[in-house]
């Protein structure tokens, strides 16, 4: 009998623990929601001021970023120009001072693809862009083994060098014949052509001369010339020292030939980037008394009002190989096997169109 009141005491006394501990959990439940509920809302409340400030500053950024791309389209317009017209970088650097990083043939690729630039997308625009300019040539381009994406890629390559450094010269002539035309001559204009006359090797002002050295090289001609001087960019000379068209040196910088003659002293010219042999070679071409034929011939063209024909000036390269006729005669080939007359009226992209893309 004790044990049974024993029992029920003990069952009395559990109740009580557990209304008493219900109770406490639903009063301390009531006493902190509040506080829960304030940390929530303060948490809401912070994380949507970050949101927005986040968003305030994603739109200043991108607001910069759009002035900054207005504010390089007109650096970039002013920096070309200033090259066009005074032959200096608008910074004071000399643009071939650069210590350019070879990528590979797959990057190349790859950021070509990126940019959708596709030779025949450039056939059928007329217009390539100059912002995929490489300076130097990958070393995996003589390992592609297909014949065809190998001379894609060398085209891709060279051709923007080719066009950009015509259209200074197209310019430069432009300029020219605007000054011929004036009444009076300024001390600007002045300066400008005594610039002129000492890049082209002219004396006595010879203005005629100055005509006929002045201008363009077809750009089929461009490149089937460093195609065969390079074998499609996968000579030594190419691969170390940027020279695309073979140029000899006797003084300046350059590779000395293997297989040659002690007694012979040249060496092909080295170039930092690209560019520079593509401007070299223009100027021996406008230059050289070697080509004095290939200027006259040109100059006939231009009289004539015909578009300047590479098939037709080519022959008038005999000494530019020791080769003579025969290597006239491959670069005829290289130029109608590979279409490259399709390239001569190729463009630049305008500025304006290159940074819509990028804004």
């Amino acid at each position: 009998m004790k044990k049974k009141n024993r029992k029920n005491q003990n069952s009395t006394n559990i109740n009580f623990f557990k209304t008493l501990l219900v109770s406490f959990i639903i009063i301390s439940v009531f006493s902190v929601l509040p506080n829960s509920i304030n940390f929530i809302k303060e948490n809401l409340k912070s994380n949507q001021v970050v949101f927005n400030s986040s968003k305030q500053n994603f739109d200043e950024i991108l607001d910069k970023q759009k002035k900054n791309n207005k504010v390089l389209d007109h650096q970039v317009k002013d920096r070309f120009t200033w090259n066009i017209f005074e032959d200096i970088d608008v910074f004071g650097k000399n643009e071939y001072d650069e210590d350019p990083q070879r990528l590979s043939a797959s990057t190349i690729e790859e950021l070509f693809n990126e940019n959708g630039y596709n030779l025949e997308i450039v056939k059928e625009t007329k217009l390539v862009n100059a912002g995929n300019q490489l300076t130097r040539l990958p070393k995996e381009l003589k390992n592609i083994e297909s014949t065809k994406k190998r001379k894609e890629l060398f085209i891709k390559i060279v051709l923007p060098l080719v066009i950009e450094e015509n259209l200074k010269i197209r310019f430069d002539r432009k300029k020219l014949f605007e000054i011929l035309n004036k009444n009076n001559t300024t001390k600007r204009d002045k300066a400008w052509l005594d610039l002129k006359f000492k890049q082209y090797g002219i004396k006595n002002n010879d203005f005629a001369k100055l005509k006929i050295r002045m201008d363009e090289i077809p750009v089929s001609l461009a490149l089937a010339q460093a195609a065969k001087e390079t074998g499609w960019g996968s000579s030594r000379f190419a691969q170390e020292g940027n020279a695309l068209f073979g140029q000899w040196t006797w003084s300046g910088e350059g590779i000395k030939p293997l297989n040659v003659e002690k007694s012979e002293k040249h060496k092909v010219a080295k170039f930092k980037i690209l560019k520079a042999s593509v401007r070299a070679y223009q100027r021996n071409l406008n230059t050289h008394a070697s080509y004095k034929e290939f200027r006259i011939e040109r100059a006939i063209q231009r009289d004539n009002a015909e578009k300047l024909n590479s098939l037709k000036l080519v022959d008038f390269l005999e000494k530019y190989a020791e080769t003579g006729r025969e290597y006239t005669e491959i670069l005829k080939k290289i130029i109608k096997q590979n279409n490259l007359v399709d390239f001569d009226d190729v463009e630049i992209l305008p500025t304006s169109l290159k940074m819509k893309n990028l804004i």
